[in-house]
């Protein structure tokens, strides 16, 4: 049975816990301990989910853990998975993968050189939705893909302070739409600003991507007052829409309208019981580092992008 923690129990450590609570209940983990700066949060978190609370990540650190989910602010991802890593930990962080390329890279080569899990949390792979919407493109049942645009907007989020919505949000869909069609992005074009956001960091944002042969666009905002999650998918032979939030795919050609059966499924306990096989069976994830490295670097050639007012090349 692995030992697992988390570091972060804000919003979305505060459901990786769960969800290993949950694993624990199920004798597939032992949830051996939670850490966060705010001492009072992590005893809060620890008492619901019957484990031990820590102040300090490096403490949780010497439990000689399995695994660990990292969900810290990002820009100490890599002080923080670099600490784990180095301890012979498996890591789980939270996307974006870093608030830097050289971050980013730092806890790639970590954890290649010590030989552990790394996997980065880019929690839209594992909505049943997408899984099932990427079977289909496969099968050819859209034909040729020529475009993918995703909406993904909703109220500010406040909390948010050291990175703004394209390194926050926009990477979601960056790395969704990079799966769909296959490849790695190969340009990226964006606009951006501020409008409310308190820390001054954009809130609001407008990405084209290109690749060898089709386009994506990436609309996002703190903006709006409702959450909409979705994704369109243009082909040759058809034309896709999935809820990210519903979990529903309906595909249009000129014959007919279908509605993808989906077992709907949380798709976060999806992408921890997908991290944990990894660590038992030695498999690379889906969303490894590589994955994670290249959402990061399109979020970071948009703002550069948005900056400059030009189209950038992406590496």
């Amino acid at each position: 049975m692995l030992r697992v923690g988390v570091v972060g129990v804000g919003n979305m450590g505060y459901h990786h816990a769960r969800v290993y609570s949950e694993l624990a209940r199920d004798g597939k983990v032992e949830l051996v301990g939670v850490a966060d700066a705010n001492f009072e949060r992590a005893k809060e978190v620890a008492k619901k989910f019957n484990t031990i609370p820590y102040a300090n990540y490096k403490e949780l650190a010497r439990e000689r853990l399995d695994a660990v989910t990292i969900a810290v602010p990002t820009s100490f991802h890599k002080d923080v998975a670099v600490e784990f890593i180095e301890a012979g930990t498996s890591v789980l962080v939270e996307k974006p993968i870093a608030d830097t390329i050289e971050n980013a890279k730092a806890i790639i080569t970590a954890a290649e050189e010590v030989g552990v899990t790394l996997m980065v949390g880019h929690i839209e792979r594992f909505n049943p939705a997408v899984l099932k919407l990427k079977e289909k493109i496969d099968e050819g049942l859209l034909g040729k893909i020529v475009t993918i645009s995703a909406k993904r907007v909703g109220p500010m989020a406040a909390r948010i302070r050291d990175v703004g919505i394209i390194i926050d949000l926009g990477v979601h869909d960056i790395d969704v739409i990079s799966y769909l069609f296959g490849e790695p992005v190969r340009t990226v074009y964006a606009r951006a600003g501020n409008v409310v956001h308190p820390a001054g960091v954009e809130d609001h944002a407008l990405i084209t991507l290109g690749f060898d042969d089709g386009s994506g666009i990436v609309e996002t905002n703190w903006l709006t007052p409702h959450k909409t999650r979705t994704l369109t998918v243009v082909g040759t032979a058809g034309i896709a829409y999935v809820d990210y939030i519903d979990q529903t795919l309906k595909i249009y050609n000129h014959e007919w309208i279908r509605e993808a059966k989906i077992e709907k499924r949380e798709p976060l306990r999806n992408e921890i019981e997908h991290f944990i096989e990894c660590v038992e069976h030695k498999k690379e994830p889906i969303t490894d580092g590589k994955a994670g490295l290249h959402a990061l670097k399109v979020a970071i050639k948009a703002l550069e992008s948005a900056k400059n007012g030009r189209v950038v090349e992406v590496e």
